[in-house]
């Protein structure tokens, strides 16, 4: 008579443990944040698509030209795209902190991990609001492929990439000052009047003008607006906007570290 041995099952791993649990954030995340329903995440699709009729619209209204090409509605979308995916992303980290703190009280949830879970969400809804941007251009006759590909691409990444950063860095401030959130949404409203979503930077007088850039995300519109104009009278500095990032997540982080954890 022989016997049957049955094989435990594997132990997971560290990676398998972490992995389910950025799942598992993920998931909560998309579900708190769109009410647990479809409608509530096309919503969220379909808001870029609004701001650029406002837009389109009040430039129609005052009798505006396109300062940028022959296309109003294209000048409005590349300053507002890469904008709106800097401030939906540096935004909705901030809530999503408040939103997942009180599951780091579990140890196997920690807060970088609901900083990469808000981020993910925010990167994949980005891009899929810049596909809802394009199809939307399409369907009224605007060709919205840019002339250097690469570098409207490379500055819609760095805008995302700068939302990241600031991101991390509100998290940091808002959980040892929880009315950062406030006062923040007054800085991105400041961000958005002042960063050339609705005018050329670049046309201002010159003394201004280096003032403005100064100000990185008025050098990460330009970026992505070089990439449809490549003859614009713009100089991004590459350096700075990427000093940045760098600088942001290197202090959010060590706040993460040294401050929030006390």
């Amino acid at each position: 008579m022989t016997t049957q041995t049955h094989a435990l099952p594997a132990r997971p791993t560290q990676t398998d443990i972490y992995l389910q649990v950025l799942s598992a954030l993920i998931l909560r995340d998309m579900r708190s944040r769109f009410g647990g329903s479809y409608w509530g995440y096309l919503a969220q699709m379909m808001w870029p698509v609004v701001h650029v009729i406002v837009i389109f619209g009040l430039m129609l209204h005052r009798g505006l030209d396109s300062p940028m090409g022959d296309s109003p509605l294209l000048f409005v979308a590349t300053g507002a795209v890469p904008f709106l995916a800097f401030k939906y992303i540096s935004r909705e980290m901030l809530k999503g902190y408040n939103v997942h703190r009180s599951l780091t009280w579990f140890p196997q949830v920690k807060r970088v991990d609901t900083m990469a879970a808000r981020a993910l969400v925010e990167i994949v809804s980005s891009f899929m609001g810049i596909g809802v941007i394009l199809a939307f251009l399409i369907s009224l006759g605007v060709d919205p492929v840019p002339v250097d590909f690469t570098m409207a691409l490379t500055g819609y990444v760095a805008a995302m990439a700068m939302g990241i950063a600031i991101g991390v860095v509100n998290i940091g401030i808002v959980a040892i000052f929880p009315f950062w959130a406030m006062i923040y949404m007054l800085i991105t409203i400041i961000l958005y009047m002042t960063s050339g979503v609705m005018f050329m930077a670049c046309y201002m007088p010159e003394d201004i003008y280096t003032i403005m850039r100064w100000n990185p995300m008025v050098q990460i519109v330009e970026w992505v607006r070089l990439g449809y104009e490549p003859n614009l009278p713009i100089h991004i500095d590459y350096l700075y906007v990427c000093g940045w990032i760098f600088a942001s997540l290197t202090i959010g982080f060590l706040m993460d570290r040294y401050v929030t954890a006390r």
